[in-house]
């Protein structure tokens, strides 16, 4: 919980919090040693310097890949054909064709929105026998990593540690910006500059963005999404989590926006895909694009996480979870609709809950505190002046900042992401303040933007199942919010008639009334959003958000990041000798490890691999989350398994210690020669939370084995069209 992360977007009173520092830390020092295997588990490090220490370490764990095999600007290598997909996941290119591989779950959004009743991609599965049967997605992107450059001393040039935090923000601001601009690239191409090591290290990042991405296969959410939410972060683990698209590209295989005159992209590298399978302490390698981790709080932030902020959110989704799946169970057309967001809503209330046990079974916040003991006593031992209130520093700020950050979070959980009419009075809201803040053109602009995102919402939202939803988490935040922060219209309230009133008055309930409400000049509309009963409750409380909540919130992260940065590299001095690879970030980074089951409990071994026959030991005819197609047991039944088989089983998902956090989903999984052998798509339980405390003990990723995923596109969908164009190589042969 680095609290510079925001959990929604505030454009116009967004505080840059860019970090900043005298660039003089070394990070990923090229040092060659010897070490146990079990001390170099762990770790997401940038391509782009893997050569000394890293490649060392990899070839250690079994690697017959050097850095240049996996990073190289000049010729082929493994990062071409990995790929940012659609801002959240990752995929990989496994053809000529460009053809890509990813997660269900990641393509999830695109198939449901190909889905209806009468053709329910996500319950049947779809798969496109030729090029004209694929299916664009307006909107989705993929992005290629082109360079990557350290322009550490571009940013920091003329900062001074003598300058007060505002004037080192404000020129190092400036600083990317030539970076940025002074990038070589090519017209086509993109460049971006980010953060490392909380502000002691930038990295500029030229990249090349396609814009017309094609659906080609999905199984059924009955494969793609088997065990669904009983199973998710949990081991062992059966699930088919694939799909599949396709990049296309221009006449001279560069980006461009969708036309039926595009071609499928022709990749600079593609990856090879083994059917040799894995066994225990193969080499593997995760390549791809984590989101954010955690590493290096303090243990009084992990400890507020753990005992206070966590809990706080594990409520708010539990009671909007039990609510919607009560409608979905019911209601096919409702499934439907609510099925992506019930995924994603429980994604992460089951991830919170297996992270707090995770820390607490790990004793982590103790450990962080033992080495916190040992960094005051080297930093009194050396007479480092400039660190010595660091820890205090944090102690004083995390307690100031508690009730702000408990509260904000349940504004976010409620407000923003579970109450979904709550989500609409923000985004008209922030119609209303773009009137206010740039008058009639401004409005009339974000008229155009407010209507086409709520277009999307309404696509899939059902008042009735909102409503019940709306009552508990209100009520919910008025009980259990810090009474600093509770609006004056939820004080002493009768929720049931307060929703009863909302939901049978406002016109934002449906399409239909919301373009009503926005129809007219800027004056008219906002007179009636003002009329509008859920529009009335929802500004008051955005209102308080916007004037009292968010901006002390930003007053005190802007001082919690300011001593961060200098904790991060003050740990990178203190301990000259220890491992520190940059936070997740989104950007590009490869994570190695081995094939290794674990022990979570006494008494308790997990094996490394899954096979069919656990799908059909958990199999439950007609459940949403453990039925199987007639076509999948059938094949079972005749052990067809074709040349993916092994030893008359089916493999499914394998395990390993590779250190992976969101947005690795759909990542690669690698072997020591360059090949395709799974795909990244979850965390064991035990170990989620290694967003903020890897143990190489219990941190285990789970990926769906590779030939699972050919068993299914070619015995069970005889998709054999894409086999077909895939290169399949035996290396243990």
């Amino acid at each position: 919980m680095k609290y510079i992360k925001l959990y929604v977007l505030v454009a116009f009173i967004a505080i840059s919090c860019k970090s900043v520092q005298e660039a003089n830390t070394t990070v990923q020092k090229p040092v060659t040693v010897e070490v146990d295997a079990r001390e170099i588990q762990g770790g997401m490090w940038i391509p782009s310097l893997l050569e000394g220490m890293n490649e060392t370490e990899m070839m250690q764990l079994g690697s017959k890949m050097t850095a240049k095999d996996i990073y190289d600007v000049n010729n082929s290598s493994l990062k071409d054909a990995i790929v940012h997909f659609n801002g959240g996941c990752t995929s990989e290119i496994i053809s000529p064709n460009g053809l890509l591989l990813t997660n269900h779950h990641c393509g999830f959004g695109a198939i449901q929105s190909h889905s209806t009743v009468e053709h329910d991609y996500l319950e049947n599965g779809f798969w496109a026998k030729s090029y004209e049967e694929e299916l664009a997605n307006p909107g989705m992107t993929v992005t290629f990593i082109k360079r990557i450059d350290d322009v550490t001393a571009q940013v920091f040039a003329g900062v001074l540690e003598s300058m007060d935090e505002a004037s080192k923000m404000k020129l190092i601001d400036q600083n990317i910006d030539k970076a940025t601009k002074a990038a070589q690239k090519e017209s086509w191409q993109n460049a971006n500059v980010k953060s490392f090591y909380d502000g002691n290290q930038y990295l500029l990042f030229v990249t090349e963005i396609f814009k017309d991405v094609r659906l080609v296969g999905a199984p059924p959410s009955s494969i793609g999404k088997f065990g669904a939410d009983t199973d998710n972060w949990m081991w062992p683990r059966h699930t088919g989590d694939f799909s599949m698209f396709r990049i296309y590209a221009d006449a001279n295989n560069l980006p461009a926006e969708y036309s039926k005159d595009n071609v499928p992209y022709k990749p600079k590298h593609y990856l090879p895909i083994s059917l040799d399978g894995v066994a225990e302490k193969d080499f593997t390698l995760v390549f791809g694009f984590p989101g954010s981790t955690e590493e290096y709080l303090p243990a009084v932030a992990v400890d507020q996480i753990v005992n206070v902020l966590n809990p706080a959110k594990i409520e708010v989704r539990d009671n909007a979870l039990k609510i919607v799946d009560s409608f979905m169970r019911k209601d096919p057309a409702i499934k439907i609709q609510y099925a992506s967001k019930y995924a994603s809503t429980a994604n992460y209330w089951k991830k919170w809950i297996g992270e707090n046990q995770g820390i607490q079974k790990s004793n982590a916040i103790q450990k962080k505190r033992d080495l916190e003991t040992e960094f005051s006593k080297i930093v009194a031992e050396k007479d480092l002046v400039g660190y010595s209130t660091l820890l205090a520093d944090f102690e004083n700020l995390y307690k100031e900042i508690e009730k702000v950050s408990l509260a904000r979070d349940y504004w976010i959980e409620v407000a923003y992401r579970n109450v979904e009419l709550l989500g609409i009075t923000f985004r008209v809201f922030q119609l209303e303040q773009a009137y206010l803040r740039g008058g009639e053109q401004a409005f009339e602009n974000a008229r155009e933007a407010t209507l086409s995102r709520l277009e999307g919402t309404y696509k899939n939202y059902n008042a009735t199942v909102d409503k019940p939803v709306f009552e508990k988490l209100v009520s919910l935040y008025a009980e259990k919010a810090p009474k600093e922060y509770l609006p004056a219209n939820m004080k002493g309230v009768n929720f049931l008639t307060l929703t009863n009133d909302i939901y049978t008055t406002s016109k934002l309930t449906t399409l239909e009334g919301a373009k009503e409400l926005l129809s007219g000049s800027a004056e008219e509309v906002i007179k009636k959003l003002n009329a509008d009963r859920a529009f009335a409750f929802g500004k008051e409380w955005h209102t308080m958000f916007y004037t009292s909540l968010e901006p002390k919130f930003q007053e005190l992260n802007v001082q919690i990041v300011a001593v961060q940065k200098k904790y991060m590299k003050a740990l990178m001095e203190v301990f000259p000798n220890k491992r520190f690879f940059p936070d997740a970030n989104s950007t590009l980074r490869v994570t190695y490890g081995q094939v290794r089951g674990y022990e979570p409990k006494d008494g308790v071994y997990y094996n490394t691999t899954t096979y069919l026959d656990g799908v059909i030991e958990k199999y439950v005819p007609g459940d949403y989350e453990f039925n199987v197609p007639q076509k999948l047991l059938d094949l079972y039944e005749a052990k067809d398994y074709g040349q993916y088989g092994e030893n008359g089983k089916m493999p499914v998902c394998f395990i390993g210690t590779n250190h992976t956090t969101g947005g690795n989903s759909g990542s690669p999984a690698i072997d020591a020669h360059g090949n395709l052998i799974g795909l990244n798509f979850d965390r064991v339980w035990e170990g989620t939370m290694s967003d903020m405390n890897y143990d190489p003990d219990i941190c285990r990723n789970i990926m769906v084995d590779v030939r699972y995923v050919l068993f299914i596109v070619d015995k069970f969908a005889g998709a054999k069209n894409l086999i077909n164009e895939m290169t399949l190589v035996h290396p243990k042969k």
